[in-house]
């Protein structure tokens, strides 16, 4: 007879380690079955939020990141500084390859039953339950499990999802990162990432310079099909003196990340996608720690709900509240991509708009806390004006006269 579980959580990344964390503390019989052989390309920012609301500790944090330099086209740089606008406050990082693990652990410390595997197939039996089928190695039989429900956190082109919902047509933003030794306290300011805008670089998104403590993230990532992510990171990495007979790289990583959530989330009967699997990852930024970690707790406390009332429409309510909470951001942030990151030309501009103090507080707000700020009329319309200022070069001259020799310069590049 088959192994019976309450839940089978598929993935064991930050969404699904959390959501059977949440189970297993409740006492809920739940396998976590992760593959154990995958990292996720990942810059690995977490903000304060997410390490409060999760009980991350500060061992796990191998930086803490008080500043991010936005490098434009032209080469020029805007320090957004995060004490600015936020004494006292940080962004934590993390390394996936500790983090994730340590996520595992901890839902089986508290009670989950943890098993390296990769998930195979799963079929409806007549009780409304699941036979759940995944191999421990390639040439390994199968094992068959049962359980009431299952979440789906296998990531971006989830497997779960291709099984059990509507198919669903998605665009994805593919990344490229290679961990490196840091060559020193010269090589990469040890608490300040850098983002840079540039075409050269990726065509429609962004690259990355995070630092790891001992390590360096350097990265990048594009929804066009082509272009090379591998030459866009060594050219970068040949820019910042990082080449292979300089550092060690560590491990190398790519991963399609989903640029908008899906439609659906559940099957309406016994199937949950929380995290990647259910595309909750910031458009314009990717960030989708904090996002995976929320939605997972979610998922939780939904087929928790379903289990003790036995009604699977709760399941469908993660969708609704994620949003109902999120939702605006992930708006906001995806006009802000469509507009800005589609030429070096606007690129320019967007760089030149992030020196604006009220972008920088308003975004950091955001970004830590997790909330858009709401009724600051005046810095909303500042920041309006700045927006069209910055479209229009002959306006922003005057407004910024003091930046109007960098500005010509900009202009004549961007011509």
């Amino acid at each position: 007879m088959a192994e019976r579980f309450d839940v089978v959580v598929v993935g064991g990344g930050p969404a699904g380690a959390t959501a059977a964390w949440d189970l297993a503390r409740e006492g809920t019989k739940v396998l976590l079955l992760d593959r154990g052989d995958r990292i996720k390309p990942c810059g690995g920012a977490i903000p304060p939020r997410a390490i409060a609301d999760f009980e991350i500790p500060d061992d796990q944090l191998c930086a803490h990141i008080d500043a991010a330099r936005c490098v434009a086209p032209s080469g020029r740089t805007v320090t957004m500084t995060i004490a600015d606008s936020l004494p006292g406050a940080y962004v934590g990082m993390v390394d996936r390859a500790a983090f994730d693990p340590w996520l595992r652990e901890r839902a089986a410390s508290a009670g989950a039953d943890l098993r390296h595997g990769r998930f195979e197939k799963l079929e409806e039996l007549a009780d409304g339950s699941l036979a759940v089928s995944y191999r421990t190695g390639r040439d390994a039989e199968p094992t068959i499990v049962e359980a009431r429900y299952l979440i789906g956190a296998d990531g971006a082109r989830s497997e779960v999802a291709r099984q059990a919902l509507p198919k669903e047509r998605s665009r994805y933003v593919f990344a490229y990162h290679e961990i490196v030794s840091a060559r020193g306290p010269d090589a990469v300011a040890p608490d300040c990432c850098d983002v840079i805008y540039r075409g050269d670089l990726s065509p429609d998104f962004y690259s990355w310079v995070f630092p790891h403590g001992d390590t360096v993230s350097i990265g990048t990532g594009t929804a066009r099909k082509g272009f090379s992510l591998k030459g866009a990171v060594a050219q970068l990495r040949d820019e910042l003196g990082l080449t292979e007979d300089v550092v060690t790289t560590v491990r190398r990583e790519g991963a399609p990340i989903p640029l908008k959530p899906l439609k659906h989330w559940d099957n309406g009967r016994n199937v949950l996608l929380v995290g990647d699997a259910a595309g909750v990852v910031a458009p314009a930024s990717g960030e989708g720690i904090y996002y995976a970690l929320t939605c997972g707790r979610m998922g939780a406390a939904a087929v928790a709900t379903a289990l003790a009332t036995g009604d699977a429409r709760h399941l469908a309510g993660v969708r609704r509240t994620f949003l109902a909470e999120h939702g605006k951001v992930f708006r906001v942030l995806g006009l802000l991509q469509a507009c800005w990151y589609r030429s070096d030309w606007l690129r320019e501009r967007f760089v030149a708009l992030c020196k604006d103090a009220d972008v920088q507080r308003l975004t950091w707000i955001a970004y830590t806390q997790k909330r858009m700020v709401k009724a600051q009329h005046a810095a909303h319309a500042r920041l309006l004006l700045t927006n069209i200022a910055n479209l229009v070069p002959g306006w922003w001259k005057r407004w910024r006269s003091s930046d109007a020799e960098q500005d010509n310069d900009i202009t004549a590049r961007a011509a």
